[in-house]
């Protein structure tokens, strides 16, 4: 597991769940965090997605941008934000082309099998596009956002 820390964010451009195209130089000067998660509606990923939906609003008042990253579909996307009433952008990356910018995507065993798969996985970038945390495979989904939060909490004082 290498870590992205101190690296320069690998650029993007994906599809979000607003209708819009999104890429890293769209928020250069601000500080983004991108969680990437395998599948929506799914239980681990919806722990995690209804999370950092209840601390939004602590996110916004650092002016922090949050998004979500899965390969699913953006009419997928829809039906998970209806049902769950996340307030945050998830994007799209069906080819999986930014998960492996990331090292959010790769070989992993699932059920003792060896298959190619998403990791649950977290990335700060700072105002400067620089990654300032990176956290390779996240293991308890729920917590997790509360993690990023104190980090980024940390980071103010």
């Amino acid at each position: 597991m290498t870590t992205l820390e101190g690296q320069k964010a690998p650029d993007f451009k994906l599809e979000g769940s607003d209708g819009n195209w999104h890429a890293l130089a769209d928020y250069a000067g601000r500080t983004v965090v991108i969680y990437f998660y395998p599948k929506d509606n799914t239980a681990g990923c919806t722990k995690e997605a209804c999370a950092f939906r209840d601390l939004h609003t602590r996110f916004q008042q650092q002016e922090v941008v949050l998004l979500g990253i899965s390969k699913d579909s953006l009419a997928s996307h829809d039906r998970f934000i209806d049902k769950f009433g996340l307030p945050f952008v998830l994007l799209s990356d069906p080819e999986t082309l930014m998960m492996q910018a990331y090292n959010a995507f790769g070989e992993k065993t699932m059920y003792g099998k060896k298959v190619m798969g998403t990791f649950r996985s977290t990335v700060i970038i700072g105002p400067d596009g620089t990654i300032v945390k990176h956290w390779p495979r996240v293991k308890k989904a729920e917590a997790h956002p509360l993690e990023v939060l104190e980090y980024l909490n940390a980071r103010q004082d």
